[in-house]
């Protein structure tokens, strides 16, 4: 690259040493925190209050968040899954009602919707940002529609301000998937504040991963947040324990978790922002290549939690960077209508839209996600572009 790393946080760019595999997922994630885990593991193990979940650094830690973001309430919970099904639930979500949610995207976007009891309704994405396309999405609004549910897709922030005005216009709720996107700002809105009410996953690969499970729901809007919190400790309100309000879940934050991610979050703008000058760094170096589809360029509504092109021979560009020592990932080979789990429910949904997801199903056969992570070092990023620009510029002569 043709800037050097700076940063304070001495694990931005100093990842493995050149010669070896550059590796999607980073062994070393967590190498210099490991000593700072091991002294919570003890502190909080051995604690005279016994606390390990929902404690006092979990609250610190959703105190934290809230202030960094503005949110009216964030609220730490067992998983992005679990946060999904808990924003629906809060919601009113149920039996007889349907939600559109993106047809390329991970399982939890149609089954959080199921567990509800509702049925998720599959729209096609845009061509270029890969996310849910807001006129295909209004096409598919039936009189049952309760709820949209647009994702941020790999690094790419949805067209948030026309779902806003497509919610508006149709009383429909708003559910921003931005599992992702954590650390992505559009028009000056955070990612996960557009809607009712949105979400962030901190498992490991994430843009904010722990060693662990783990997400949180964020709301600009106390009640939904009332009723997340309750809904996330088996209907209790947090206050009287033992008495139910609603029937709850287990989706509870683990303190050790807490304390290491109120650790971790000082340094997460660095480590954002060494992914973003890495995709920078691709973008440059491969828009325009026969075969190659680069994602938009520009910063607003971006968090580069990874760096995912279109190739016309997918499969034989990924042999070409294994047999050079990149490893790469497939997020998504078959859209969700088209998965065994979803297909019956697909099936079943009659709308004006039809039943067919032609970008959906094209970026699902071409998409191909290159290691974009913060602990790459500047050879390795060279190394990754270089070999996916030998492959394009070969297969064009």
């Amino acid at each position: 690259m043709t800037t050097t790393s700076t940063y304070e946080d001495p694990a931005v760019g100093d990842g493995p040493a050149p010669g070896g595999r550059v590796p999607f997922f980073p062994p070393d994630l967590f190498h210099e925190d490991r000593d700072v885990l091991l002294r919570l593991l003890y502190e909080i193990g051995t604690g005279a209050d016994q606390k390990f979940i929902l404690g006092d650094r979990t609250r610190r830690f959703e105190d934290a968040l809230r202030d960094r973001l503005g949110a009216a309430d964030v609220v730490a919970c067992s998983s992005g899954t679990s946060a999904l099904h808990l924003v629906l639930t809060a919601l009113g979500i149920g039996p007889g009602d349907e939600v559109v949610v993106p047809a390329l995207g991970c399982a939890p976007l149609a089954a959080a919707v199921l567990h509800t009891g509702a049925v998720p309704v599959f729209g096609d994405v845009d061509p270029r940002t890969l996310t849910l396309d807001p006129e295909d999405a209004r096409a598919r609004i039936t009189p049952r529609t309760k709820a949209l549910m647009p994702a941020h897709m790999f690094s790419v922030m949805a067209d948030m301000p026309r779902f806003t005005a497509l919610a508006a216009d149709g009383g429909l709720r708003l559910v921003e998937d931005s599992a992702v996107a954590q650390g992505a700002v559009l028009d000056g809105t955070p990612a996960g504040l557009w809607g009712d009410a949105g979400l962030y996953s901190f498992v490991q690969v994430k843009s904010f991963g722990m060693p662990g499970e783990g997400g949180v729901v964020v709301t600009r809007d106390e009640e939904t947040g009332r009723r997340v919190r309750m809904l996330r400790n088996h209907g209790q309100d947090g206050v009287h324990r033992g008495l139910h309000h609603v029937i709850g879940v287990n989706s509870r934050f683990d303190e050790i978790q807490a304390a290491f991610q109120l650790h971790r979050l000082p340094g997460l703008d660095a480590r954002l922002e060494r992914r973003a000058r890495i995709a920078a760094h691709y973008t440059e170096r491969l828009a325009g290549l026969p075969g190659l589809t680069t994602p938009p360029p520009g910063t607003d509504g971006r968090c580069y939690y990874v760096y995912t092109l279109l190739a016309d021979d997918r499969d034989a560009l990924r042999a070409h960077l294994d047999a050079e020592g990149v490893d790469t990932h497939v997020y998504y080979p078959a859209t969700l209508p088209d998965q065994a789990a979803f297909a019956p429910v697909a099936a079943s949904v009659r709308t004006g839209a039809g039943t067919d997801w032609p970008h959906a199903r094209d970026a699902a056969r071409r998409q191909l996600s290159l290691p974009v992570h913060h602990r790459l070092t500047d050879a390795q990023v060279e190394h990754v572009a270089d070999t996916v620009r030998s492959h394009a510029l070969r297969s064009r002569g």
